[in-house]
């Protein structure tokens, strides 16, 4: 049945979140394959919505197009994930030594962003959060707020972009994996060496925490990326024709 309900903007709104949901939920993995169609009789809209979303996803750089009105969900590309933490740890560690002023010592700003954080973060043990999505908001938030605390728009706006492509591989370290732990010490100690003014440390802290991000994204494999999509059923719901696995 068509949605009559919705305007056609708030359609294709729905249908992007939703299936910007399943493959940041894992329902959907690298290399499936959709069409338009097959999308549209899922949410009971036109193709033109449909195709609107589509459009919209391929330009956050989640899908991609190929023949005849075909999708399929960007498959790995470990060199492009590769450029993609080269150029985030660029921008957080220079971020962070934008904090600092010339004698050394922390602007307003940067006062205030620690505040905040130390409130998430500097927390006991027994209160940590524990759900995996949650972390992955809580996670990208302490990222950001580095580099937003610099004062740069344009480095903001390139750390945005980072983010919403690295997204995917994030939430499989830390909604499937097992890193929360390592996750809160690392950002407690970033934070400690920024408010210690020990700028050295702090940068090499955070490159630090970088890296080990960027070397889980060399262990994803098939079966990894599988059991992630088990993991988050029953709430699946198939598309329809059935995807064609690509390949990672």
């Amino acid at each position: 049945m068509k949605d009559t309900t919705r305007s056609p903007s708030s359609r294709a709104d729905h249908v992007y979140f939703s299936v910007r949901d399943d493959i940041f939920d894992m329902r959907l993995l690298p290399g499936d394959r959709m069409t338009e169609g097959s999308i549209a009789d899922r949410f009971g809209v036109s193709r033109t919505p449909a195709r609107e979303a589509l459009q919209r996803l391929q330009s956050d750089g989640l899908m991609r197009g190929y023949v005849r009105g075909g999708w399929e969900v960007v498959p790995i590309d470990f060199k492009r994930f590769e450029d993609l933490y080269e150029m985030r740890k660029l921008i957080e560690t220079f971020s962070v030594t934008r904090l600092f002023g010339a004698d050394g010592t922390l602007s307003a700003t940067a006062l205030q962003m620690l505040e905040r954080l130390d409130r998430i973060w500097n927390v006991p043990r027994a209160q940590r959060v524990r759900d995996g999505r949650e972390m992955v908001t809580l996670d990208e938030a302490f990222h950001e707020a580095l580099v937003l605390a610099a004062g740069n728009e344009e480095l903001s706006a390139a750390m945005q972009r980072v983010t919403d492509r690295i997204r995917v591989v994030r939430r499989l370290d830390l909604v499937y994996g097992d890193c929360i732990d390592d996750t809160y010490n690392e950002h407690i100690a970033i934070l400690a060496a920024i408010r210690d003014l020990a700028a050295d440390r702090a940068v090499e802290l955070l490159g630090r925490h970088i890296e080990g991000s960027r070397a889980e994204v060399r262990t994803l494999t098939t079966e990894r990326l599988q059991r992630a999509r088990t993991a988050s059923e029953p709430h699946s719901a198939p598309y329809a024709p059935p995807r064609l696995r690509g390949t990672i």
